[in-house]
């Protein structure tokens, strides 16, 4: 089995309050891509609650975004569509990795089918993507870990390539490339 994970494809992360014109420029190819995958798809979603400004990643990073049930905090309607069409799982994540993510690939591949090997796609590739990237290859280190990354964008086009760089030394396969 295949498996497709869109990484937190959401508002805030498009157009709102972390928005940037490269994440903008990706959405019609994460449609079309989530679209024509055969496999199973998995879809992370960025969340924080209200106090997120006194959490670590808040004193770091102090923009509030992704703030549950905010508009901003909700997948980007096209991507949105198109996953609901796949019939994608959703996890909400508090933190750039997600374990729950890494628990529910190394249960599919242990108990419903074997995973032959994953792909991520989404945003932003220098946080979210690279994080969840690794921690994917660290739960299932024989599994083949692929970035599309004609379909991700990073919080600068410059940490976009420095995060690609950094992936292919862990020995995750970047795909996408012009």
């Amino acid at each position: 089995m295949k498996v497709l994970v869109v990484v937190d494809m959401q508002n805030d992360f498009i157009d709102g309050a972390l928005g940037t014109q490269e994440a903008v420029g990706i959405v019609s190819g994460v449609v079309q891509k989530i679209r024509e995958f055969q496999g199973r798809i998995i879809a992370t979603r960025d969340t924080h609650g209200e106090g997120y400004l006194d959490s670590e990643e808040g004193r770091h990073l102090p923009v509030v975004h992704c703030v549950k049930g905010t508009e901003g905090w909700m997948l980007c309607p096209r991507v949105a569509d198109a996953l609901d069409e796949k019939g994608a799982k959703i996890i909400d994540k508090p933190t750039f990795g997600s374990v729950e993510l890494g628990e529910y690939v190394k249960e599919l591949n242990e108990t419903v089918e074997p995973v032959d090997e994953i792909t991520l796609i989404g945003l932003c590739t220098d946080i979210c993507v690279i994080s969840n990237a690794l921690l994917l290859k660290a739960y299932l280190p024989e599994i083949p870990v692929r970035v599309d990354i004609s379909c991700c964008a990073g919080v600068t086009p410059e940490s976009h390539e420095q995060a690609a760089g950094a992936m292919e030394m862990c020995q995750i396969q970047i795909d996408g490339r012009e």
